[in-house]
């Protein structure tokens, strides 16, 4: 949740950062009403506070000296019933503060370059240079469909568009991948967890998926449960409502889970093949950390994903998101695109991103830092996409006969 004394204290300059974002006028203009109408009630709460106190201690005088105390109780009486409608005003608007801040997305940080969309963000470096083939180079579907990897016509019958089946060594090769990312992601130091794929609302709130994402969630009928989006949610949530007692290292987890989202307001992004499914696979990376230690663990959160894909032998490209295409929750991202061949670009397979303490204050994830109990930082990232990674591998491993190569590092899990 964005800090809102931070937009009370310097409302102009977190506003104009959020506007880079693109958080419209009405939202801000409403938030700033709010503050100026919150701050106005609450001194005249405070006043009335105050005469209450003058007038108790004027009550005791007149006690002791034996005055008539008669008008003076009144005059408490009444002021006692003022603060307490005053009480009911300020709690009032703290808690509409408090809904309309869940609708506020994290400001991004000061060297996120500003940008309107995809178009603007900045590419930062590639690594590995893409293979030149001696033949036109297929995409994705042909190839599953040829080699009777993916069958995307029984997917469809047996739930609906945006769902697929992989079959034999497909099949294979998607459980040998979660494998292989699960251990390379260990000997970066992180911890296997595996969580439910399901969630309750305070879960995914606490990450930031509610109130805004509401539509783009699989929602149990009668249930105040969703599937989940991402490990993200679980992972992170672990240590809600929590103090942490000892941070001296960062926490840093991994999980694999399947992934359902609706993908609301996607209709005609890639109908064919499986670049965009309702459900996938995704092996997770989720960190919490003090805050001076975040940048340092969100570079090695970036380079553990990156190394994954050049084991794979998969060219890939550093890309810095803008500030018009960063997540809601996300303070900074890095985008990680694979190179597919058939179809001729560059296409996102992870996501890191720092969201500070955002997370953090929403999921009331706290650390014990002497006798203060402070907010985490969080961070999370995709150590990959499943999907798309076999994906990349079809595309860049295809032969000229139509088979498909495996690669070296996936050997000895096949």
């Amino acid at each position: 949740m964005v800090d809102l004394r931070l937009l009370e204290k310097n409302f102009d300059e977190v506003a104009k950062r959020l506007r880079t974002k693109g958080v419209e006028e009405k939202l801000l203009a409403e938030i700033k009403e709010l503050f100026e109408t919150y701050k106005k009630e609450k001194r005249a709460l405070e006043e009335l506070q105050a005469k209450q106190n003058s007038l108790s201690k004027l009550f005791g005088q007149y006690k002791r000296e034996g005055k008539d105390i008669n008008e003076l109780k009144e005059e408490l009486e009444i002021n006692k019933a003022k603060i307490a409608a005053h009480q009911e005003v300020v709690r009032d608007l703290q808690e509409k503060l408090n809904n309309l801040a869940l609708q506020i997305p994290n400001p991004p940080d000061p060297d996120v370059p500003i940008g309107k969309d995809e178009e603007d963000n900045v590419e930062i470096k590639r690594v590995l240079e893409p293979k030149k083939f001696d033949f036109e180079p297929k995409e994705h579907w042909e190839l599953g469909e040829k080699l009777g990897w993916i069958d995307f016509e029984r997917g469809v019958k047996l739930a609906k568009s945006r769902f697929s089946v992989l079959k034999s060594t497909a099949a294979r090769l998607e459980r040998a991948l979660i494998n292989f990312m699960l251990d390379h992601n260990r000997s970066y130091g992180f911890e296997e967890v595996c969580t439910p794929f399901l969630a309750n609302s305070a879960t995914l709130l606490g990450t930031g998926q509610l109130p805004k994402f509401a539509d783009d969630l699989f929602k149990i009928e009668d249930e105040d449960l969703y599937l989940i989006p991402t490990a993200e949610v679980t992972l992170t949530n672990l240590y809600r409502d929590e103090i942490i007692t000892d941070l001296s290292s960062p926490i840093k987890l991994t999980a694999y889970t399947p992934c359902f989202r609706k993908e609301a307001g996607s209709g005609g992004k890639d109908v064919r093949g499986m670049i965009r499914q309702h459900q996938f696979d995704k092996v997770e990376l989720v960190a919490i950390t003090k805050p001076e230690e975040s940048d340092k663990v969100f570079e090695e959160m970036v380079e553990c994903a990156s190394s994954l894909l050049t084991k794979l032998g998969l060219p890939h490209r550093y890309m810095m998101l803008c500030t018009g295409d960063l997540g809601f929750s996300a303070a900074k991202t890095i985008d990680l695109e694979v190179w597919l061949p058939g179809q001729g670009k560059y296409r996102e397979i992870s996501s890191i991103s720092n969201t500070r303490d955002f997370q953090a204050r929403r999921a009331k994830i706290r650390y014990k830092e002497g006798k203060k109990n402070l907010l985490t930082h969080t961070l999370n990232g995709s150590s990959l996409a499943v999907g798309r990674t076999l994906i990349a591998i079809m595309e860049n491993y295809q032969q000229k006969d139509g088979t498909i190569a495996i690669p070296k590092a996936l050997e000895p899990y096949m």
